[in-house]
């Protein structure tokens, strides 16, 4: 069987792309201006910990901690309240927990994308629990139409509307992720037999 050739830009996905929703220049961008915002209102507080919430976040933790500018310790975390769908079950289960202690500790959550709400006020209430001196959460994306629990989120990168996209960390089955882009997955990608 012959290897796939080699394709940097993603385009052998391009035929199950609708449409993007935010390119990577603008990614880029935004993301500057976040580790920016951030790194001013951190830039007197020791201990400073980014908690990335695996898988989907690992492109944009990489991404926001080299931008932020400050002395971080980076964990990871890893929840799931998505299986292998395309809408969040509102059931939430651990699947990585962090590996040391964030007691005392200004933790960062780093989010991918906040859709119902669900996934993330349930992981703040357990990080809370742990003792730390504040958490707060940089998301890359949120869909405001999806909202099903408030969730105070202080640093957002891009309002998306309520389409199920990849790229960026975002996947669809563990594909797409490595995309440079986000865009709107075609809905007979998800809905095949």
């Amino acid at each position: 069987m012959a290897a796939k050739a080699s394709n940097p830009d993603g385009t052998w996905y391009a035929g199950d792309i609708d449409r993007l929703v935010v390119t990577e220049d603008e990614i880029k961008q935004r993301t500057a201006e976040l580790a920016k915002q951030v790194a001013a209102d951190y830039a007197d507080r020791d201990g400073l910990l980014l908690v990335g919430v695996l898988k989907g976040a690992i492109m944009f933790m990489a991404d926001f901690s080299r931008a932020l500018g400050l002395p971080v310790a980076l964990e990871f975390m890893a929840v799931s309240s998505y299986g292998q769908g395309a809408t969040s079950s509102g059931t939430v289960r651990i699947l990585k927990d962090l590996d040391g202690d964030i007691s005392g500790k200004h933790v960062i959550v780093i989010e991918d994308i906040i859709d119902s709400g669900l996934t993330l006020s349930w992981l703040l209430k357990y990080l809370a629990s742990r003792g730390p001196a504040s958490v707060e959460v940089v998301a890359l994306l949120r869909k405001p139409d999806a909202v099903k629990v408030d969730v105070p989120v202080r640093y957002i990168g891009f309002d998306i509307p309520n389409e199920f996209v990849v790229g960026y960390g975002l996947d669809y089955a563990e594909r797409y992720r490595e995309l440079p882009y986000v865009g709107v997955l075609k809905p007979e990608v998800y809905t095949r037999a």
